[in-house]
């Protein structure tokens, strides 16, 4: 599953979590990303410490069998993540799934946890340009869905999705326990804090928010990778 940040990632791998079939790894490349930018994003010595960050021992495990021998092995990757330099070949290992959500909603909730993000920053660049890589393998568009077509209908969207995957849909991925998820990367307590408190997915959001001009110039340089993806989701 591939999404930039504050993009309903973390409530849809809980959600995969919750069918009981399915192994869930939290975004695997992302202490190699930051040792290899050396950018610095919230708890970066501890997350690069803490976590695997040699990207081709993490690609090798993306590409092999589920852990604990489940059916399902559900991967929450960041597109900004996949920087140049990583090797993308794993992917053709698995089932390749864009999941969207408008840029001012996206602009909006990152500013809260992270002042003056940038495009590169919210990942709908490298979104757009990794769905173009899986449409030329597979020679058709890759599945996308919203998120604002999930929170419509949770059971609907996600009964699509997974009949779009070729795997059973369950009522237990609509709901999970309060509290988080053992799978949680280490970066859990700064981001996570609503999806901990919640045991499921939230209500339909209203109007986009309004946003400062410089933030509203990044939705506008966002908004077109956006609309192109938009076009190809999921019907629920």
């Amino acid at each position: 599953m591939w999404s930039g940040p504050r993009n309903l990632s973390t409530a849809m791998m809980y959600a995969f979590a919750a069918r009981g079939d399915c192994a869930v790894w939290d975004e695997p490349f992302y202490a190699a990303y930051l040792q290899a930018t050396g950018l610095n994003h919230p708890m970066r010595d501890e997350i690069v410490a803490g976590h695997e960050a040699d990207p081709a021992i993490v690609a090798a495990r993306c590409a092999a069998e589920a852990p604990g021998g489940k059916p399902v092995f559900y991967q929450k990757h960041m597109t900004l993540h996949m920087i140049p330099g990583f090797d993308r070949g794993f992917m053709r290992a698995c089932e390749n799934v864009f999941l969207i959500r408008h840029p001012a909603r996206v602009v909006a909730s990152y500013a809260k946890k992270r002042e003056g993000p940038t495009l590169a920053d919210i990942g709908f660049v490298q979104q757009a340009e990794l769905f173009d890589q899986v449409a030329d393998w597979l020679g058709h568009a890759p599945v996308v869905i919203d998120s604002a077509d999930i929170r419509a209908n949770p059971g609907a969207a996600l009964s699509a999705l997974c009949s779009a995957l070729k795997i059973p849909f369950t009522q237990n991925m609509l709901h999970w326990p309060a509290g988080g998820h053992p799978a949680d990367g280490l970066w859990a307590p700064h981001w996570y804090g609503a999806v901990h408190r919640s045991t499921g997915f939230e209500d339909p959001e209203g109007p986009l928010p309004a946003l400062p001009p410089a933030y509203a110039d990044l939705v506008a340089q966002a908004l077109p990778h956006y609309d192109r993806l938009a076009a190809c989701r999921l019907r629920g």
